[in-house]
């Protein structure tokens, strides 16, 4: 009875993941109206902008929205590969390929001892309750080559290192892998990986590190989890601007600088206490790669000056793989993300101008999402540092030698 339960359990889980990405893929079609601003807009006219650059044979030095890492060209040029479509249809097309590739790791990584079909549920479940967004970035495919790097970090780990260092260059946040990776191998391997990578794009296509200059001026993001003290003090007085700034909606104004800087400053924090929890973990099981990797992602996320929707994908992803396997730690922070997930639908798209106005429902939604992507980070920290780091040496239960004994002379 159980490969007929497990054949059926398959069954269900590629029938809904069907219907969902079908549902997805008529939204970002438009054949269905989804509530809420065109998300569609970054690939057919942000998108389109930079790939009619980029096949110049240069990056977009000129412009502030670009600012991505240099192998995100190549996720802007996908759709050339199917050149009979249009080009959002093709980017569309090759998002859901994107999401396909991640399910079908996962399902490889449930297989074996010790491992569980959580991840691939988790999955086929959080990304349509992300809305069209998902398919309206590029952020799904560079989560399918996170999922590939950290499945492969037990095994393979000169493939999980050079795949972490590709994905860092196709938008930074992978290279957080590495921070829980032991073995010199994978290490070596993405170092190799990204200097190549790197070089090779800076020899060819002028322009490749441009992004670096743009995040500079930035303000905080609207969405993101500093944003909550411009929401109330606009309702108090505050005399600020809401606007379309660096490629998001950002809060412009008095004090924004001291709590973006206070974003770096927590920022700086989480990586430093990941390098502190990395130099006195002992205890490392199979699957503390995936936990400490989803951690510090979320760690990263919440701490941002941004938090856009599509950033959760990223959350979901890691979430998955560690799901995979069934002694992690992290199934209560999973659920969390978990939760996330539609009430950030919520606020984006669908109700994003109760965001934009600072209103009882924009405030309300962001603070309630923002609080479980808090509280998931605390659990998943606190369950991580518990598992691998070991606690202070018990006192022996058996009392030592009296002083009279100890400083006695012998005769």
């Amino acid at each position: 009875m159980e490969p007929t339960a497990a054949r059926g359990s398959l069954a269900g889980l590629l029938g809904i993941w069907g219907v969902t990405r079908a549902a997805l893929l008529l939204c970002v079609l438009k054949v269905i109206v989804f509530p809420g601003p065109d998300v569609t807009s970054d690939v057919s006219v942000i998108y389109r902008g930079w790939y009619d650059v980029l096949v110049t044979g240069t990056f977009p030095q000129d412009d502030v929205t670009w600012q991505y890492p240099p192998a995100a060209a190549l996720a802007i040029l996908s759709p050339a590969v199917l050149p009979f479509l249009e080009y959002a249809t093709a980017f569309f097309v090759l998002a859901l390929v994107a999401d396909a590739a991640a399910l079908a790791l996962l399902l490889r990584g449930a297989r074996g001892t010790g491992r569980s079909g959580r991840g691939a549920w988790l999955w086929v479940a959080g990304v349509p309750l992300l809305g069209p967004t998902v398919y309206a970035r590029y952020d799904v495919m560079v989560t399918a080559v996170a999922v590939a790097a950290l499945l492969a970090a037990g095994r393979h780990p000169r493939t999980a290192g050079a795949l972490m260092a590709f994905g860092a260059l196709l938008k930074v946040w992978p290279a957080l892998l590495l921070l829980a990776v032991r073995r010199r191998a994978a290490w070596v391997s993405a170092a190799m990986t990204g200097v190549a990578v790197a070089g090779l794009f800076a020899v060819l296509m002028p322009g490749a590190f441009a992004f670096l200059g743009f995040q500079r001026d930035r303000g905080t993001e609207v969405e993101s989890l500093g944003s909550l003290v411009f929401h109330v003090a606009r309702h108090h007085g505050w005399d600020g601007e809401v606007l379309l700034n660096y490629g998001s909606v950002e809060f412009l104004g008095p004090y924004v600088s001291w709590v973006s800087t206070g974003a770096l400053f927590l920022t700086g924090a989480a990586l430093a206490w990941l390098v502190l929890w990395r130099l006195l973990a002992t205890r490392f099981a199979p699957h503390t790669a995936a936990d400490a990797a989803f951690t510090a992602v979320l760690l990263f996320t919440v701490t941002s000056r941004v938090i856009s929707p599509q950033y959760m994908v990223w959350l979901v992803g890691t979430a998955a793989v560690c799901l995979c396997f069934r002694e992690s730690r992290m199934g209560r922070p999973a659920a969390l993300v978990l939760v996330a997930c539609p009430v950030t639908m919520l606020e984006f798209p669908v109700w994003f101008g109760h965001v934009v106005a600072s209103d009882a429902l924009g405030v309300t939604l962001l603070a309630v999402r923002n609080g479980l992507l808090v509280a998931a980070s605390l659990l998943a920290a606190g369950a991580l540092w518990r598992a691998t780091v070991p606690g202070r040496r018990e006192v022996p239960s058996t009392p030592g030698p009296s002083w009279a004994e100890r400083t006695r002379v012998p005769s």
